[in-house]
């Protein structure tokens, strides 16, 4: 039995905050949230991804807080050749796939993209 039973939200450290708003928005088409201070998140499903803006991080944070250190993977709500075509609709760069790949619970079919700070995200189907 695990001690952990899902991950909440992910920090997300970035350089530019309205490049990074444009991405997770416009090109994930994650909604945003508004929190706290002034603080900004991207949601989807039960889960969301916090921002921290490089030099201005809110403590605690991570010891060495970074732009484009994260490697994520998305389950995508529609079949991944509407993803492609929204990429490309959109003029955002396919660096890599499809491609099969091994996910937590399952085979895959993947894209990757990499977000303004670099960071590589993984928009995947699940194979059936």
């Amino acid at each position: 039995m695990s001690l952990i039973d899902h991950l909440d939200h992910l920090v997300l450290t970035c350089v530019d905050v309205e490049a990074t708003r444009r991405f997770y928005t416009e090109v994930l088409q994650l909604r945003l949230e508004t929190f706290g201070a002034g603080r900004i998140a991207f949601c989807f499903g039960n889960q969301k991804l916090n921002v921290h803006v490089r030099g201005h991080e809110f403590p605690p944070h991570a010891h060495l807080p970074v732009p484009g250190a994260l490697d994520l993977c998305f389950i995508a709500t529609v079949p991944l050749e509407q993803v492609i075509a929204h990429l490309n609709a959109r003029g955002w760069p396919i660096v890599e796939g499809p491609v099969e790949r091994t996910g937590a619970t399952q085979k895959l079919r993947s894209v990757y993209v990499r977000d303004p700070d670099l960071n590589l995200i993984e928009i995947s189907e699940p194979l059936r």
